[in-house]
């Protein structure tokens, strides 16, 4: 047997149905002993590697974002409306990737899938720097934007494997400060973007897909070389089948649409907002790009602290306080733009970016914390802790892929509702008010099911 300070390991063989890479076969973090002798160091080297490929997925996911600002309607032909599309389709393939990314971890392990998932993302890259010309059909521009998606599923995976990693009382800070380093992903790449058109100009896109190319291969080869496949990740087949049928994965979820598809639909969506609502104030793409990225940055770097609070007071208070919080910003917005108060209406939006930023950690948080407590029950009333662990787990990290892929089609639905907004009435003001409503219905969800009095996951 392997004792507390010395976890099994194959680093060279292949166990039947394994991949290779180094596999731990003995993995305890809720062991306080083997969690400070061994655990710790091991978790935080997979965390850092995880951080920086998710990084670099959600940089190339959110790619059009930076895109469609190289591409004046005059040359390209494509109006805000077409631009909205643009940015909405990758959005929507990489909510659908998500899911088959969660169980890509159980299937081939950590590394190993790192290791794929970030040499997958060449394929948009150099796709996008050979289409992207004056003269290239819209069609093709939709069929290639769509690729980015890919990177999209990148933080899926990244989550459920490093859910594998931590104990349950690290889990909100751990989940919340890999999902916050790949959210840095979005911020990073507008800056890059904006530092492009500040000095070659609009007509050079590809120096951003030259700047992004050996990023992505220091990402494969680093997984490669320093990451560990997990044998307690490997979730049974049934997993995701018992998951759908927990009517906890679907309000996380929806919770999570809030969250999360905010986020990410605004950061997708707020430059085009910018040069539609005020048209007079932005009216180049390097004007626009000054402030898309930083709502994205600061929602991204509160993440954790979201998580870190979660862990604290309870990921359910958080959410719903928070939640509240995101139907005061949107009403800011709301009224910034039917006044036509530019500061304003950027006060609002980074609100907005600053609390869905923590409503993600809040949110992901409660998701280990309500299976842990269900766990805890099923032990109360007789199960082997150590198979109640195991469900747990399994059922969490089935949930987190349900979840990060409902979660990111929030971003599909952001984007459609100010492409319809602008379209129906020339401003956002449609969308903002949808906005506020959904808002106030997750304050209302959460409250029932996780905060009445009486409720058995009080404190989740």
């Amino acid at each position: 047997m392997a004792t507390a300070t010395e976890p099994t390991t194959t680093s060279t063989q292949r166990a039947p149905g394994r991949l290779g890479g180094r596999w731990i076969d003995d993995w305890r973090p809720e062991d306080p002993d083997f969690w400070q002798s061994t655990g710790e160091p091991i978790a935080r080297r997979n965390l850092f590697f995880s951080v920086f490929s998710e990084h670099i997925g959600f940089s190339i996911w959110s790619l059009w974002s930076v895109m469609v600002l190289f591409l004046p309607e005059p040359v390209f032909g494509i109006d805000p409306a077409g631009k909205f599309l643009l940015t909405t389709l990758p959005t929507a393939l990489g909510a659908f990737v998500r899911l088959p990314y969660t169980f890509a971890v159980a299937k081939f392990g950590g590394r190993n899938w790192t290791v794929i998932s970030a040499s997958l993302l060449l394929v948009p890259t150099i796709a996008t720097a050979v289409v992207l010309e004056p003269g290239v059909s819209y069609t093709t521009l939709l069929v290639v934007s769509c690729l980015a998606g890919v990177g999209g599923g990148n933080f899926a995976s990244s989550m459920t494997n490093i859910n594998a990693f931590y104990p349950t009382r690290l889990k909100g800070w751990a989940l919340g400060l890999n999902a916050g380093g790949g959210n840095l992903g979005v911020p990073v790449i507008q800056l890059i973007g904006l530092l492009v058109l500040a000095t070659a100009g609009a007509a050079h896109p590809r120096i951003v897909l030259v700047v992004y190319l050996p990023l992505i291969v220091v990402a494969a080869v680093g997984a490669a070389l320093l990451m560990d496949n997990l044998t307690t990740a490997r979730n049974q087949p049934r997993a995701m089948r018992e998951a759908t049928r927990e009517g906890h994965t679907w309000i996380l979820s929806f919770l999570y649409i809030g969250s999360f598809g905010s986020f990410i639909g605004f950061g997708f969506a707020f430059g085009q907002v910018l040069q539609n609502q005020f048209a007079q104030d932005f009216a180049t793409p390097l004007a626009a790009a000054q402030l898309t990225w930083l709502g994205p940055l600061l929602g991204s770097l509160i993440r954790p602290l979201g998580g870190s609070l979660a862990d604290r007071f309870g990921g359910a208070r958080i959410t719903f306080w928070n939640f509240i919080a995101m139907a005061g910003g949107a009403a800011v917005v709301l009224v910034a733009s039917q006044v036509g108060s530019l500061p304003l209406f950027l006060l609002g939006f980074v609100l907005l970016f600053v609390l869905s930023g923590i409503g993600n950690g809040s949110t992901y948080k409660m998701i280990p914390a309500v299976f842990r407590t269900r766990a805890m029950d099923a032990v109360a009333a007789g199960t082997d802790p150590a198979t109640a662990d195991r469900h747990a787990l399994r059922t969490s990290g089935a949930v987190i892929g349900i979840a990060g892929a409902v979660g990111a089609s929030g971003g599909v639905l952001v984007n459609l509702a100010f492409r319809q907004s602008f379209l129906s009435t020339g401003s956002g003001d449609g969308a903002y008010l949808a906005f506020i409503a959904f808002y106030a219905v997750c304050v209302v969800v959460t409250w029932v099911v996780y905060l009445r009095p009486g409720t058995k996951l009080a404190g989740v």
